[in-house]
């Protein structure tokens, strides 16, 4: 599209969104301006529609008369009459609706009724039935609906790339009207403009030949937002290119909205699917070029917890075998939903990207779902970035958002490497807050984030590393038991308040009362010795005598097994987090064939001389129970030491503030 076309476009858009959003100024006082979008958005659906459907409406009413009891499945034959994948077979239209003033709700319910299924499921999902019986009663129906019959919506007046940019007008408008629920829904234009850059940096070239034709899609679609700004861009790098976009949504409405949008702009409707995508996977077996999603933060997962739990067990052959993350977080169920629509590098790979909190980066330790997960996307060589944005973006949250970009067709460059860009600075203030949402990306920032991203050079806001970088072994470190064993005047009433005092009778009670009593003060370090000194003890009784009886001392004998080991005390037992070495030591299968497992050991016992010896030199690893962990500390990777001021700096600080202090203080008592 040239720039005089765009203006032209955006003129249009411009023009047409005044003439409806003037339509709104009806619903004042009985509706809410948060509620308006509940009204203005199904109806322009509807008039659209109607104005599509317009040419073909008589040919169409015709057919349907024709075929009624004819044929049992009419809709192919009715949407070949009247060429679109929808169709209206009611004889009403809006100007006719008009006609009848005092039967307007039931004629309407009438004509929406007359649609498609397809068509018809939008407009239900809008609960639109619910709207027009509230504006009958508000007698507001009919001057709504007349004001809706003067606005030209046909083809001719305004193409479907015009009619996809005034319905998104109108849904920007009308969330930003409800802020406060519509960062659910609805994701920053300019948050989307610089996530769909970055998902197509890489393809600039394959995407400008001839004919063209990719995939997208987006399992938490909302709006649809995404699946627009993804479809505009490749546009704008191939105005003959053609992006198929597809799409999964739960919430009823923005599934509606999402679903009309598509209808709206001539794309296949029926791609886009209402369901949770945890449990209701709408495009089984489908794999796609692009993946692009913006999931709710922090989302729990408990209601389709059976469903998920099933799907898991089905490991590397369903879509959550990387491992399951804790249930108030279903962020990386998102991602491993996506990634399993990927498409394997023989069929040309694919590109995703996801806005996630900082949560994914860090959360769950070595051995824990999430870090499973990290470590089976990093040792797979799948992310290509994380990318971390400004705080306050967003409508219903101002935490930190990062990009987490996700690719099996990394280039030469990057393979073995992640790369970390610290975008946190670029941003503007907004004129005025949305919500939560403070600050925005300028179109210049979107182009400098880009081409730091695109440059892949290390810098004051890049780093590149590499995968095993982000690795770690969580080691178990131990040190021995050292016990003596002492009798004291309070060893009996602690050991008449166990459970297997109980269980002795009166007679075993008094006995072995009497036997530690006659024992008190003895002390020593040979249990051998402490045996002979009691004597016979009731086996039910004595772990717990013995366990009382025992006081740790760092200067008594190590406590062996029967094997001469050494036995670990737990008290003393600690955990160590060892960096992975940037070159593996050795590899061992992986009884699962996920992927090469690598064994650090030596890397282990290296760390061990030289942070732990020093300080406990009897101190072992017990290797069994070490664990692979990942984790991003994309902060800690840009953090820069800022020495404190000096001491005289801050002295003469406080006295200055003193000063200030006892001078207002003077101006109230004077």
């Amino acid at each position: 599209m040239s720039g005089r076309e765009e203006r032209v476009t955006e003129a249009a858009v411009r023009n047409h969104a005044a003439l409806i959003w003037a339509v709104a100024d009806l619903l004042r006082g009985d509706y809410k301006q948060s509620e308006y979008g509940r009204v203005i958005l199904p109806l322009t659906v509807l008039r659209r529609l109607d104005c599509v459907l317009e040419p073909t409406k008589a040919a169409v009413v015709a057919k349907a008369e024709n075929l009624k009891g004819r044929v049992e499945n009419v809709e192919p034959v009715l949407c070949n009459t009247s060429g679109q994948q929808f169709y209206n077979v009611s004889p009403l239209d809006f100007r006719r609706l008009l006609d009848d003033p005092g039967q307007i709700a039931g004629n309407l319910h009438g004509y929406i009724a007359g649609f498609s299924s397809g068509a018809r499921e939008v407009i239900e999902k809008f609960d639109f039935d619910v709207q027009v019986n509230r504006l009958d009663r508000a007698d507001l129906l009919y001057l709504v609906l007349s004001k809706f019959a003067d606005i030209d919506l046909h083809p001719e007046a305004v193409s479907n790339l015009e009619m996809g940019y005034l319905y998104e007008e109108l849904i920007r408008r009308f969330s930003e009207l409800s802020n406060e629920t519509a960062g659910e829904h609805f994701t920053p234009r300019e948050v989307i403009r610089l996530m769909v850059d970055l998902l197509f940096i890489e393809d600039d070239e394959a995407l400008a030949g001839k004919g063209v034709v990719r995939t997208l899609f987006d399992p938490a679609c909302g709006t649809g937002g995404m699946l627009s700004v993804a479809e505009d861009h490749l546009r704008s790098l191939n105005p003959q290119a053609r992006l198929e976009v597809f799409g999964q949504e739960l919430n009823d409405e923005t599934y509606a909205i999402c679903r009309s949008d598509m209808m709206l702009k001539g794309q296949d409707a029926s791609h886009i699917y209402r369901g949770n995508s945890f449990s209701e996977d709408g495009f089984v077996g489908q794999t796609f070029d692009y993946l692009l999603a913006n999931p709710p933060f922090g989302v729990e997962w408990k209601k389709v917890e059976g469903d998920i739990r099933r799907e898991a067990e089905k490991g590397f052959n369903g879509r959550f075998g990387a491992g399951l993350p804790r249930i108030n977080d279903g962020s990386f169920l998102f991602l491993q939903h996506m990634i399993s629509k990927m498409k394997p590098p023989s069929e040309g790979g694919s590109r995703l990207a996801i806005v996630f909190n900082g949560s994914p980066l860090f959360t769950g330790g070595a051995g824990s779902g999430e870090s499973e997960i990290r470590r089976w996307i990093i040792e797979n060589d799948w992310l290509e970035a994380v990318v971390a944005l400004p705080d306050q973006l967003f409508y219903n949250t101002g935490i930190s958002t990062y990009f987490w970009v996700v690719t099996n067709r990394k280039g030469l460059a990057r393979r073995g490497k992640v790369q970390l860009v610290d975008a946190r600075d670029y941003w503007v203030k907004m004129r005025k807050s949305l919500g939560a949402k403070r600050k925005e990306i300028s179109v210049g920032q979107i182009a400098d984030i880009t081409r730091l991203y695109g440059d892949f050079a290390e810098g004051e806001r890049v780093k590149i590393l590499p995968n095993e970088s982000f690795g770690l072994q969580r080691i178990t470190v131990e040190r021995p038991l050292r016990l003596r064993w002492e009798a004291t005047a309070d060893a009996a009433p602690q050991l008449a308040t166990t459970k297997q005092w109980r269980k002795l009778d009166s007679r075993e009670q008094a006995l072995l009362t009497e036997q530690l009593e006659a024992l008190e003060g003895t002390s020593t370090t040979d249990r051998k010795v402490m045996t002979k000194a009691l004597g016979s003890v009731p086996k039910t009784i004595e772990r717990s005598l013995w366990d009382l009886l025992a006081v740790r001392d760092p200067e008594a004998p190590v406590i062996t097994n029967r094997a001469g080991q050494p036995e670990s005390d737990p008290d003393l037992r600690d955990n160590e987090n060892v960096p992975l070495p940037l070159v593996p030591v050795t590899w061992v299968a992986d009884p699962d064939e996920r992927l090469a497992t690598i064994e650090y050991r030596s890397a282990v016992e290296d760390y061990v001389a030289a942070e732990v010896h020093p300080y406990v030199p009897d101190a072992w690893v017990d290797h069994t129970k070490t664990k692979i962990g990942y984790e991003i500390p994309l902060t800690r990777r840009f953090y820069k030491y800022v020495p404190p001021r000096p001491l005289a700096e801050i002295d003469a600080g406080i006295k200055a503030l003193e000063a200030e202090i006892q001078e207002l203080l003077r101006e109230v008592t004077d």
